[in-house]
């Protein structure tokens, strides 16, 4: 691994955690080098929700390439394209109600939200943004601006403004009225805080800790953002293309975002894609107002359309995935019951699932002990206190309960012996 230490810079991160040099991938196991095999509770960060090399959109993509097909297009009129928004529509947005128009901003999740933001924005004619505590949402300025963690953002280099946190769901454990602060401020005209553009947020944040919001929280945010005529962005980057079940993590609540950010696993390959949905009335850009040179990455396009096709033309993805969040949860909720030396507290919702460390350290040195047994995890919150479990939807159950019985055998290795 010379070559690493040698050449690559030290911003380098999850190769820190797991030294090894991968080689090949299927399904929810991956393999180094030397041959040995690892169970996948990672996922790409969530950009693998179909497992690793899936067979039913590699061929499509193989295919592809074997005959040409456009692989650069910018934002050109493409076949493949076409494919893919004519899929989009017949069978995510419309058997869901939805209207939105389709916008390929750049290829990555930070793209989306920068363009949601922008167009936020021009929309608005307002610069304020509110965003939330323990947010997540991306290393580019804009992004950072909503972002919570302050390692973060304090690698910007520069002030970070026009953003504004509020207390996300149950941020003082149900002590205090859901939105009392911010409705409150939005009503005082003597509060300081500037008329908002919009509200950005996560419907489960994923790197700020595990922390699902209740379907009624999000509803009331919805309609606080409409009462008080501000748009709402929903960042569904991680957490969406069914990683909480259903394709869009707000379903449960019953919303209809303003502007929608999509990212990861929506190429369903791990190709870099990305999508900013946005109701039609809202769709007020110009041409080339905001573009990018890889927004039109055409054998993403191939491999999306073909997971559409594959994985949501009925609901038995979104129904396994939520039986396999109930049994990760149940497994959570028995650990953490008969954890005698150190309180641990489940989390999360489908497959987006964590276990809060009352020590925080011990959630990257069970990280660390699962990964000598073959399990691949990692970890999130603000003191990186979750032990982090996202396995591709894929997995099979008995993978499943590989994972979770090396989950447990982690946590009483690191945690015997460890003073309550």
């Amino acid at each position: 691994m010379s070559v690493f230490d040698e050449l690559e810079s030290e911003v380098r991160s999850y190769c820190r955690s797991w030294p090894v040099v991968f080689d090949t991938a299927k399904g929810a196991k991956l393999s180094d080098v030397d041959g040995r095999t690892y169970l996948d509770f990672f996922a790409g960060a969530g950009a693998l929700n179909y497992g690793h090399n899936p067979d039913a959109l590699k061929g499509p993509l193989l295919e592809y390439l074997a005959r040409d097909g456009i692989t650069h297009g910018l934002d050109m009129y493409t076949v493949a394209k076409g494919d893919f928004l004519r899929t989009f529509e017949e069978l995510v947005l419309r058997p869901r109600g939805l209207d939105y128009k389709v916008q390929f901003p750049g290829p990555t999740g930070a793209n989306t939200v920068e363009s949601a933001l922008k167009l936020a924005r021009k929309i608005t004619g307002r610069k304020p943004v509110i965003n939330f505590t323990n947010a997540f949402h991306g290393m580019t300025l804009g992004a950072l601006s909503v972002t919570g963690n302050s390692m973060k953002r304090g690698g910007a280099g520069i002030p970070l403004v026009h953003a504004t946190p509020m207390p996300y769901d149950n941020y003082f454990d149900g002590t205090m009225p859901d939105f009392l602060w911010f409705e409150k401020l939005l009503d005082d005209s003597g509060s300081g805080l500037d008329a908002p553009a919009a509200v950005i947020v996560e419907t489960v944040q994923g790197e700020g800790g595990i922390n699902p919001a209740r379907a009624e929280w999000l509803r009331g945010l919805a309609e606080l953002c409409r009462a008080h005529d501000i748009l709402l962005i929903v960042d569904d980057v991680q957490m969406g293309v069914g990683r909480t079940g259903p394709f869009f993590s707000f379903e449960i609540a019953g919303i209809q975002p303003d502007i929608v950010c999509l990212s990861k696993s929506i190429s369903g390959y791990g190709l870099p894609m990305a999508l900013t949905l946005i109701k039609p009335e809202y769709d007020q850009w110009g041409p080339g107002e905001h573009n990018g040179t890889f927004r039109g990455h055409n054998p993403a396009f191939v491999t999306a359309t073909a997971a559409l096709r594959t994985f949501w033309a009925d609901d038995a993805l979104e129904r396994a995935t939520l039986a396999k969040g109930e049994r990760v949860e149940a497994a959570l909720t028995e650990l953490a019951g008969s954890s005698q030396t150190v309180e641990l507290t489940p989390k999360g919702r489908g497959l987006a699932r964590g276990l809060s460390f009352s020590q925080p350290e011990l959630a990257a040195k069970t990280c660390a002990a699962a990964f000598e047994r073959g399990l691949l995890m990692e970890t999130s919150g603000p003191s990186d206190e979750v032990m982090k479990i996202m396995p591709p939807l894929t997995i099979t159950e008995g993978e499943l309960d590989d994972g979770l019985a090396v989950v447990g055998e982690a946590i009483r290795a690191v945690t015997e012996g460890v003073s309550a």
